[in-house]
């Protein structure tokens, strides 16, 4: 849940979503990979997507297209793994290159059933092609922003979410348009205008008072507002 890189035990954006033993893992950023193997065994992750392609957000696919081929040898994982992400040649390349892998690309107008786990996804504000996704099933939906400045359709992308993760990179009054990212009042106010029922601020800056973050966002009138840590678990 850090920005840009991890610090010490404290990895960058990977969030994983469970639902009746399916698990999807959304991106899979710097120091993922370590932190995810105390919560579930890498070999039974099913599938990926990947917001974009900044390091903080998909630096360890590699490593773990890695496991995936050396424990299919071992015969401790016979399912494919399918990496799904933004269409990039390059990347279809990293992955396909990799045995037992796919990729698979989406686009705004992608509807992705992915196990028990329905995919939808809006085109966000950023240097490079990225997406804010929405998860849904059994009548409950996340929204992850991925990394994105403010624009007044994630208010409705997000609207009525179980569960909103909204990154949160900059402070109150700072500048987030040519950078593409959020502060934390655009992060209140998406929080509030989208009447989201609870709230994770994610992808926190290096510096500064992180809780300046919070009362900022909550100022906004949503008061279901935490900061993200490492490790958090959440059930719905």
């Amino acid at each position: 849940m850090w920005g840009g890189f991890p610090k010490k035990n404290g990895p960058c954006s990977g969030y994983l979503i469970q639902h009746e033993g399916f698990s999807l893992l959304i991106d899979c950023g710097s120091g993922i990979l370590t932190e995810l193997q105390n919560y579930i065994d890498l070999n039974d992750i099913n599938h990926v997507i990947l917001s974009h392609y900044h390091y903080d957000h998909f630096s360890d696919i590699g490593a773990y297209l890695f496991s995936r081929l050396v424990n299919t040898h071992l015969g401790r994982v016979g399912e494919e793994l399918i990496v799904y992400g933004p269409a990039d040649e390059d990347m279809k390349r990293q992955v396909e290159d990799v045995a037992y892998s796919r990729f698979t690309s989406f686009s705004e107008k992608s509807k992705l059933e992915i196990g028990p786990f329905t995919c939808t996804f809006m085109r966000n504000i950023h240097p490079v092609e990225t997406y804010s996704i929405k998860i849904e099933c059994d009548n409950k939906s996340i929204v992850f922003t991925s990394d994105t400045s403010f624009k007044h359709d994630l208010i409705s992308f997000a609207a009525n979410s179980d569960l909103l993760i909204t990154e949160c990179s900059l402070y109150e009054g700072m500048d987030g348009v040519g950078s593409g990212h959020m502060t934390s009042e655009h992060a209140g106010i998406l929080a509030y205008q989208s009447n989201a029922k609870k709230v994770l601020l994610t992808h926190l800056p290096h510096y500064g008072d992180l809780n300046d973050l919070l009362d900022s966002a909550k100022k906004q009138g949503n008061q279901n507002i935490e900061l993200a840590e490492p490790g958090m678990l959440i059930e719905l």
